[in-house]
């Protein structure tokens, strides 16, 4: 058995406790912490963030610390700062975990996702076909859909290690990509309507029905879907590009995910309502049902988008590549004080003072957890310093997205000393020159 210790004075959790638990009835019970099955990397992962939190309320409070350091007041901060980051790193593992074997267990949920869709399917076929009778585009129909929902049924197990019918549209942050969903449901439409024209084409008893058929793909009548369709496709692979660029630009700050969510689809990295994503997702949620209720009416031919409905959704996704242009920055210090205590005197930087560097940007979208602020680091000079943990009821007095707080080491030699910040997301702000005396 592999034991983990949280840190010191932390709780010890089994971290292969496969042999403890997996082994013998394979049951894992309510209280399993091993990350060999979803119950296990849950509760793990649940009980590691609950310990952290009590870690962090205590401290807050003023309780937890040992005798040893309680007289000083920086010996405190360092040793609040020291624990709170091995819990950290302990809620990062477990959550890393996590989310694998959340990842690894999503084809299953999207197969039966798709395979329930077709069983939909086929009961509305079959009410609707109580009084009309079943017709050909009902059978063509069905079977367009046991062709689609058979590719992505093969598609989800060739890649059930990411995520199954879903790993395309998972970005390189391992977050839902709005642009690649919303490209990825055209083309599935797409390609099911012309899967129905081909199962009528193969069931028309005449040439002249044949004809008709093949009339229907005409591009005059589907022009506005294969417009919307190049549209969002393009626009799909050059968010990509833009997005790339930006980072190894340092213009944009990303931190990973720890697994993809239904909600990364209407988000931000942050976890709040993009306007961008949430009104490229409604629009062409709409047209895609109005699509579907045109080829419903008439599957002899592409659903022919007017032109008016097929504008708007290229102006949402013009809004929403705009957004995804205007979206970010980069992290700049705009000053750098000396902190001062209730009672000190004025005075200049000196080792062993604590500074306040002043600026925006330096907590990237998605980096609020005590796990990625611990990462942080403060280059003075040629020292670098990692941020200290300040807690408090709820959150983090530091650092935060304006303001860190961190003692200049005694390595630090007296004189002009550049400050310089790197962020979790591994971007350096622009430097600030202070002076610090002997």
């Amino acid at each position: 058995m592999v034991v983990r210790e949280a840190g010191p004075g932390g709780a010890r959790a089994d971290a292969g406790a496969g042999a403890g638990c997996g082994t013998g009835a394979g049951v894992h019970g309510g209280g399993c912490t091993c990350g060999d099955c979803p119950l296990g990397a849950r509760e793990g992962h649940r009980r590691a963030v609950a310990d952290l939190l009590v870690k962090r309320e205590e401290f807050a409070a003023g309780r937890g610390l040992p005798a040893a350091v309680a007289h000083s007041a920086p010996a405190s901060r360092q040793w609040i700062s020291e624990e709170l980051t091995q819990a950290a790193e302990l809620v990062a593992e477990r959550g890393r975990v996590e989310g694998e074997v959340r990842l690894a267990g999503l084809w299953r949920r999207t197969v039966g996702v798709v395979w329930a869709a077709v069983v939909l399917l086929l009961l509305a076929q079959a009410l609707t076909a109580i009084e009309a009778g079943w017709t050909a585009a009902r059978t063509a129909g069905l079977a367009a859909a046991l062709v689609v929902a058979g590719a992505l049924t093969a598609a989800s197990w060739f890649h059930r290690a990411w995520g199954g019918a879903l790993a395309p549209v998972i970005g390189e942050d391992n977050r839902l990509s709005t642009s690649r969903a919303v490209a990825a449901a055209w083309v599935l439409f797409v390609a099911y309507a012309v899967l129905v024209l081909a199962g009528r084409l193969a069931m028309a008893p005449g040439r002249g029905e044949r004809d008709v058929l093949v009339s229907g793909l005409a591009l005059a009548r589907g022009a506005g879907v294969v417009t919307v369709l190049a549209v969002v496709c393009g626009v799909a692979v050059l968010v990509r590009r833009v997005v790339t660029l930006r980072v190894l630009g340092q213009r944009l700050q990303k931190v990973r995910a720890d697994r993809p969510r239904a909600a990364d689809l209407l988000t931000d990295d942050s976890g709040r309502g993009a306007f961008a994503d949430i009104q490229y997702v409604v629009i062409s949620a709409v047209a895609l049902t109005f699509a579907a209720v045109r080829l419903v009416r008439r599957p002899d031919r592409l659903p022919d988008l007017p032109w008016g409905l097929a504008v708007v959704v290229l102006v949402s996704a013009a809004t929403y590549l705009a957004g995804k242009y205007a979206e970010g920055g980069r992290p700049v210090i705009l000053s750098v004080v000396r902190a001062r205590e209730v009672g000190d005197l004025d005075a200049a930087v000196r080792t062993g003072d604590d500074i306040e560097i002043r600026g925006a940007g330096f907590v990237p979208p998605g980096a609020e957890r005590a796990d990625r602020l611990s990462r942080m680091v403060v280059r003075i000079g040629a020292v670098n310093v990692h941020v200290p943990l300040v807690p408090v009821t709820g959150g983090f007095r530091n650092p935060t997205d304006t303001l860190l707080t961190v003692p200049v080491p005694a390595d630090v030699e007296p004189g002009r000393v550049e400050v310089q910040v790197v962020t979790v997301a591994g971007v350096e702000t622009n430097r600030y020159v202070i002076d610090v005396v002997e």
